[in-house]
């Protein structure tokens, strides 16, 4: 285990990941539609200031700013002949921040979905979501990222791709699904399914987990159905800083710093290893969260009656898992 996360997770029980990325650079002043990741090239200095604030807050780990990276994503804008600089430069102002932090800090590479549905239902195929991956994941470690971090997936197809890529540009590399409908991912894979999935890679990642979702109630839930499949792969927990609510021309997540310091010993009882915020975690969100999981110690597995007590309530009945799904998940809410 020569890579910096894995020598991490061999010598810590737990480790914080960063916050939000879009959410901070909205409030430097990134427009509504516009690409964050042309800012590593035009706004280099709000970049160090977003992974030096992660840093300062107490991450362990931080993402680049590359989330929308891939040709496919970059197209949308007519930058799809830029990834290999946006890339390169994401990792290269995170290389330079980790560095000057005086102590071991994990510049993880972000790869975000390309946006295309897979055959038979859309057009993308295997090899050419691993051909965008791998271009994406060879800039990142040109520029000396750590690990390669694909999140946000709701495909199974997608993520074995990303896993191909990441094989190909020999970088070890962590891996999360977003399930946000009724327990499941947009795709309708479950937690058991996502479980089952990286123990049948090739290529398995180093971690995995969910990101983002509905609310850290419901990502709680689906960490405790990746620990109920007796994995010791470690598990990655990184949701969302409360439920977005529009409010005065602009959205507004209402995670409070000491829900999210519950969630973030919550989600270290219920089994994760790694622990970070993902849409609407800002910095003090970040700071709350360390400070609970160093001063706090380690409690019993939390039920979900416990957790709906202490974050609140789950937005379905269902966690995806009883092959309920979300059809019917959807015709319950309706009537």
């Amino acid at each position: 285990m020569t890579d910096a996360l894995s020598r991490l997770l061999e010598d810590r029980d737990w480790l914080m990941a960063d916050g939000a990325t879009g959410t901070n650079l909205f409030n430097m002043g990134l427009s509504s539609g516009e690409p964050p990741e042309l800012w590593n090239i035009d706004q280099p200095d709000n970049i160090r200031k977003l992974y030096r604030a992660a840093v300062e807050a107490g991450s362990d780990i931080f993402l680049t700013n590359s989330f929308g990276g891939n040709a496919a994503r970059l197209k949308l804008h007519n930058a799809q002949g830029r990834v290999a600089e946006l890339n390169r430069v994401a990792a290269e102002l995170g290389r330079e921040i980790a560095d000057a932090s005086g102590r071991t800090v994990v510049v993880a590479g972000s790869m975000g979905p390309t946006g295309e549905i897979f055959e038979p239902m859309g057009t993308l195929t295997h090899k050419v979501a691993v051909e965008i991956f791998h271009e994406q994941a060879e800039a990142l470690k040109a520029g000396g990222a750590d690990v390669l971090w694909v999140e946000t997936i709701s495909a199974a197809e997608e993520f074995k791709a990303a896993a191909e890529a990441a094989r190909l540009a020999g970088m070890p590399w962590c891996g999360t699904m977003s399930f946000d409908t009724a327990g499941r991912t947009m795709m309708g894979i479950t937690a058991a399914a996502l479980v089952d999935l990286v123990n049948k890679l090739p290529n398995p990642p180093l971690a995995f987990g969910a990101n983002c979702g509905v609310g850290a109630s419901d990502l709680l839930r689906t960490v405790l159905g990746f620990a109920a499949q007796g994995t010791e792969r470690p598990i990655i927990a990184k949701g969302n800083a409360g439920i977005p609510k529009y409010h005065d021309g602009h959205i507004h997540y209402d995670g409070t710093p000491e829900l999210m310091a519950e969630y973030a010993v919550l989600a270290r009882d219920a089994g994760a290893r790694i622990i970070g915020g993902c849409c609407g975690t800002m910095p003090e969100h970040l700071k709350a969260m360390r400070a609970a999981l160093e001063s706090r110690p380690k409690g019993p597995r939390p039920s979900l009656d416990s957790i709906s007590e202490r974050l609140g309530g789950f937005s379905s009945a269902s966690d995806g898992s009883d092959d309920a799904g979300p059809s019917r998940e959807r015709r319950r809410r309706r009537g």
